[in-house]
């Protein structure tokens, strides 16, 4: 019987850097000779990632907080049962560009749905399978905005948000890691990414017994 993997996820606001260093963090896992699904919230299944066109597709209406919070879990479920289960059963390393907390800080904190509601679903679509380890990825608001913007992104819904929405949102996720400290470590998002990479590799690293050497 194979070892259970590990369940790691990334979270923050808009354009922190998740994706980015998802990515680093797979290849330094997959140079540890580890199997590594890279994976993201909403979607990460094929049922999910309709549910995500659903939510965020082109067309999509503004959904209020309660509908989009039982869709967001309805993609939840799919993604636990289509993808996350199955990798960490066969010993896999999920690493999960978004979960729970994001819909914590965006849905509870910022769209007021009640505590009592969420942790119902919760302990019903998540169960025992929450996260070994996330990365709370921080910084200003207004330097994530400056990087889209660099960039040439077009600007979601969430990205077009007045400062003081980007603000409240920081403060929820480091409330998490605050009320969280033994799964959650926070990472300054202005480093650089590969700074970023190697800090939360070194993190990995001693929390689950790896190689403390991450590959040039």
């Amino acid at each position: 019987m194979s070892v259970r993997g590990r369940f790691i996820t990334l979270e923050g606001g808009e354009g922190v850097g998740k994706t980015t260093l998802a990515k680093h963090l797979r290849t330094q896992l997959e140079a540890q000779g580890l199997d590594v699904v890279l994976t993201r919230e909403p979607g990460g299944s094929p049922a999910a990632e309709l549910l995500r066109e659903t939510l965020y597709g082109p067309g999509a209406p503004h959904w209020a907080p309660i509908p989009e919070t039982l869709l967001l879990f309805a993609a939840r479920a799919a993604h636990l049962e289509e993808t996350i289960r199955p990798a960490l059963a066969r010993g896999a390393w999920v690493i999960c560009d978004r979960f729970n907390d994001s819909t914590l800080a965006y849905q509870g904190v910022l769209g007021g749905v009640d505590k009592d509601f969420l942790s119902a679903l919760d302990a019903r679509v998540i169960g025992a399978d929450h996260p070994d380890l996330t990365f709370m990825l921080d910084l200003d608001p207004a330097v994530s905005r400056a990087r889209a913007e660099q960039r040439g992104e077009v600007l979601t819904r969430y990205d077009s948000a007045p400062p003081a929405f980007h603000a409240s949102l920081r403060a929820a996720f480091l409330d998490i890691a605050k009320a969280n400290p033994e799964r959650c470590s926070v990472l300054d998002a202005a480093a650089a990414p590969e700074e970023i990479a190697r800090q939360a590799f070194n993190t990995i690293a001693r929390r689950f017994g790896l190689n403390s050497e991450t590959p040039r």
